[in-house]
């Protein structure tokens, strides 16, 4: 009787060792599992929530290479210099660049393009006034272009353009304008400092055309650019410093370091694009002489 019940117990323990070892196998397993969880919730968090940040900031234009321009595009540049009375000043011809891909015509005929038509909102910066005199060639003397079209466009301080899809500003018109150069080929726009955005350096984009009723007779078109230690300054103040400090300079710019649309220049067009600027107080005055070819142009 002794040695049976003896029997009977050894498969009762060995059944409980079994259990016990496969319960604490179990919670072991569990513990692993949930001691990972938060590191595994915290990463997908993570990557969800760079992905939805991605999404928000508008992509960086794509540098592609500049579309060729039209016969008539391109012979609005010349090579030529000329004359600036009374002044004696030797002028040369203005070299194009790319349009880029924010031009939006239709834009409102007005000199101070700081604020929002559709809403009365105003872009803060630091103030900055533009004045374009533009000339045509002629026998050696610059003559000024009467009666064209300066249209100008730029992105803001923290580097957003107007009616572009991909900024989420459809139907803005903030920061573009145009103005009718004068009997001097003068056209002024009140503006602020442009600032930067991903890939490009700071600039703003300026095109002259001049029109025959509703036709089209010439277009020129170029970017103009600012000293690297004037953007870099700026950069430090409000509402500018909230963007932080510009990622790339004229030089690292391709545009900027690539050739004219027109042929006239191989390389480094943007040297031959920098605006005449002078500070005044707490603002800036922004000057370019623009040389141009307007023979074929009835105006």
């Amino acid at each position: 009787m002794g040695l049976e019940t003896h029997e009977l117990k050894k498969p009762i323990k060995i059944l409980t060792i079994g259990i016990v070892t496969a319960l604490s196998l179990s919670l072991l397993l569990t513990h692993i599992a949930f001691d990972n969880f938060p590191k595994s919730f915290a990463l997908t968090t993570t990557n969800t929530n760079q992905t939805s940040a991605a999404a928000a900031r508008p992509p960086p234009p794509q540098l592609e290479a500049p579309p060729e321009l039209s016969a008539t595009q391109i012979s609005t540049s010349t090579n030529k210099t000329c004359t600036l009375t009374p002044s004696l000043a030797k002028l040369m011809g203005t070299p194009q660049q790319t349009e880029g891909p924010y031009f939006v015509d239709s834009m409102p005929n007005r000199s101070d393009i700081r604020s929002d038509p559709s809403d009365g909102s105003v872009q803060q910066g630091i103030p900055l006034r533009l004045a374009f005199h533009v000339y045509n060639v002629d026998n050696g003397s610059c003559i000024p272009l009467n009666g064209a079209r300066v249209d100008i466009w730029h992105a803001n301080p923290q580097g957003i353009y107007s009616d572009v899809k991909d900024f989420g500003t459809t139907g803005k018109k903030f920061l573009r304008g145009y103005q009718v150069t004068d009997h001097k080929g003068t056209a002024q726009f009140t503006t602020i400092y442009p600032g930067w955005y991903q890939g490009r350096t700071i600039h703003v984009h300026v095109k002259v055309r001049t029109f025959e009723g509703s036709n089209q007779t010439l277009e020129w078109t170029a970017q103009f650019y600012f000293d690297n230690s004037v953007n870099k300054q700026v950069h430090t103040q409000p509402p500018y410093n909230k963007h932080g400090p510009p990622t790339t300079t004229n030089e690292q710019d391709g545009i900027y370091t690539g050739a004219s649309t027109d042929g006239l220049l191989k390389s480094n067009t943007g040297q031959h694009l920098i605006l005449n600027l002078t500070k005044d107080r707490q603002s800036y005055l922004g000057t370019f002489n623009i040389v141009l070819n307007s023979a074929h142009s009835t105006h």
